[in-house]
């Protein structure tokens, strides 16, 4: 193994900020919001930020945000809840913060910025049950038809060039590949931002952003969509294309079909966009290595991902990337 590598295996940040979230911090910043709690917070499984369930001494149970210091503005998560409260308003099954009296539902307390939801119990979807996949496109409709009728002004707007820019940057940046990897990333990360390129893009929308079924939970046939911490602008697909997980054409069908027609019960889909599933998940594949790149002086993440500082990582990357440039010159586009 490089000796670069090996040494950032072991490498963390006593001083990173989230180092100081003891639970003493976290029941002491939900207690000055006026809450009592009982019982100790339970740990969820989150990376981006730091998310914790407890419940109060009226048995409510909360899941409660500790936003990543430095990521966002608070004009940025205030945009997140604002659009929350519209679609609670509209009837749209999302998990929207508490707010206290004077309305407010982003709160500071103990050095960190955070959030209150109600929990939201229930499971994933199950992505080969017909009448789960209609109910997810009829509530990922409900969210667009809302989303369509208002701008974020302050969060993002999904921009292709730059974001791949930035994640290849981000990687090429650090000591994580060898000569050798170093030339093969650039040389097929150039070809499919290459391939990106000739794309159409349509116009953007007020989306969720990260909707894959981590982010749904209910049972039976009745969802709700949560954490909406990556909002942004985007074409309605990207809320969409991560339901589709068949391979075999017949199944995919049935996906999509299902989908459409639950998502055409608040919204008409255009089908054109399917077109854009495989460049949305290039974008995600480059993505995500860089937001493990990024996020590595974290302690948390050597911790859980221990294997990106192993040379084999980047070699089953590559290889998935280069996978991902044969797909976009060769497959057939989506049609539902």
């Amino acid at each position: 193994m490089d000796e670069s590598l090996h040494s950032r295996d072991t490498h963390s940040e006593p001083s990173h900020p989230f180092a100081t979230l003891s639970p003493a911090r976290v029941v002491a910043a939900i207690e000055s919001l006026g809450f009592w709690l009982p019982g100790e917070p339970f740990a969820l499984n989150s990376y981006e930020n730091r998310v914790y369930l407890v419940h109060d001494d009226e048995r409510r149970r909360w899941v409660v945000k500790f936003y990543r210091p430095e990521r966002w503005t608070d004009a940025q998560i205030q945009e997140e809840h604002d659009f929350l409260a519209e679609l609670a308003a509209e009837g749209v099954a999302v998990a929207a913060p508490w707010r206290d009296a004077t309305g407010a539902s982003l709160h500071h307390a103990e050095g960190f910025r955070l959030a209150l939801f109600p929990q939201c119990p229930g499971q994933a979807p199950e992505l080969e049950n017909p009448a789960h996949l209609f109910a997810l496109g009829e509530l990922i409709g409900a969210v667009h038809a809302v989303g369509e009728r208002g701008t974020f002004r302050q969060r993002g707007a999904m921009d292709l060039d730059a974001m791949v820019v930035e994640a290849r940057e981000r990687v090429l940046a650090g000591p994580w590949l060898d000569r050798r990897q170093r030339q093969a990333y650039e040389r097929i990360t150039a070809a499919l931002h290459e391939a990106l390129a000739e794309y159409h893009w349509p116009p953007a929308i007020r989306v969720h952003g990260d909707c894959h079924i981590g982010n749904i939970l209910g049972r039976d046939e009745a969802f709700t969509l949560v954490d909406f911490d990556d909002c942004l602008m985007a074409p309605a697909v990207q809320d969409l294309w991560m339901l589709i997980t068949a391979q075999a054409p017949e199944e995919r069908h049935m996906q999509l079909s299902e989908v459409i027609e639950g998502y055409e019960q608040h919204r008409e889909f255009d089908r054109g966009e399917l077109a854009l599933a495989e460049p949305l998940r290039t974008l995600r594949l480059l993505r995500h290595s860089a937001w493990l790149v990024a996020r590595w002086e974290d302690p948390a993440f050597p911790a859980a991902f221990p294997w990106l500082a192993d040379a084999g990582y980047w070699e089953g990357h590559l290889r998935t990337l280069e996978q991902q440039r044969q797909a976009l010159e060769h497959s057939p586009r989506w049609l539902a």
